[in-house]
């Protein structure tokens, strides 16, 4: 009896183990993150106008940072 919860357990750990990048199925997705993202922010689904508001938060900061970085000395 003991060898077999062992044996289960091995296996368990076997199958989440060994996985590194994407899953299949999100390998094969063609939508990209942002795409997926604004997607997510448009639903009804509570919590959703916060990931909105943090992409506009991050573009708003993307600019900011390119626009410093154009000033020249």
């Amino acid at each position: 009896m003991r060898a077999r919860q062992v044996v289960a357990i091995g296996v368990l750990l076997a199958a989440c183990g060994g996985q590194t990048g994407k899953s299949g199925a999100a390998a094969a997705d063609s939508l990209t993150e942002r795409q997926r993202d604004s997607m997510l922010a448009k639903s009804r689904i509570p919590g959703a106008s916060g990931v909105g508001k943090a992409m506009r938060v991050a573009d708003s900061t993307s600019a900011g940072i390119r626009a410093a970085d154009s000033v020249s000395p």
